[in-house]
């Protein structure tokens, strides 16, 4: 796990929407949100309108999202950018959904699975790393977003996310053959 007050890692990434989108884009925002998303995952496939409806509310609070995927596509042909876009335009995304065909971005945030939470403050020192609420894809828990919309509060009005936080759980990341982190 990333210490808490850690940078935000340096990134450039094409946007499946075409260009190119870095840390740097998003400088004028309040807090940064950077997600590590799958289109294939169950963990990520119960939240994700969830993670639409919650970012889009904290986006006129001062909010900036991202997301990422960082899977090996060539092993996992529904996490390509098609599916991608597919997938933002589901779940109502208003955000850049990112392409980490290197891994390198993965590795820099030590991103463990999809979903995987990342939210950084004004000064973009990480706040919180964990879980976007309770639900699972065998449970009835309400995909509300709850974890992280009580960490983006504090964030927000520049307070502290107390620890301890609540790993995300999902599928983890799907490394390229002889890519995985050391």
């Amino acid at each position: 796990m990333v210490p808490l007050g850690s940078p935000v890692p340096a990134f450039r990434l094409p946007s499946i929407e075409g260009g190119a989108v870095s840390e740097a884009d998003f400088a004028e925002a309040s807090a940064l949100l950077v997600v590590f998303l799958s289109n294939h995952c169950p963990y990520v496939r119960r939240i994700e309108d969830g993670i639409g409806a919650v970012t889009a509310e904290y986006a006129a609070k001062g909010l900036a999202t991202v997301a990422v995927c960082s899977n090996d596509v060539s092993n996992y042909p529904d996490d390509d950018a098609d599916h991608l876009r597919a997938q933002a335009e589901r779940a109502g995304f208003r955000f850049p959904y990112l392409v980490d065909e290197s891994q390198e971005t993965a590795k820099a945030f030590k991103a463990a699975c999809t979903p995987d939470f990342f939210l950084y403050d004004r000064e973009r020192h990480l706040a919180y790393r964990g879980e976007f609420d309770g639900a699972r894809p065998r449970n009835d828990v309400p995909s509300d977003g709850a974890s992280l919309r009580a960490a983006l509060d504090l964030v927000l009005a520049g307070k502290a996310v107390p620890e301890p936080h609540t790993p995300s759980l999902g599928c983890g990341i799907k490394w390229k053959p002889g890519n995985e982190p050391g």
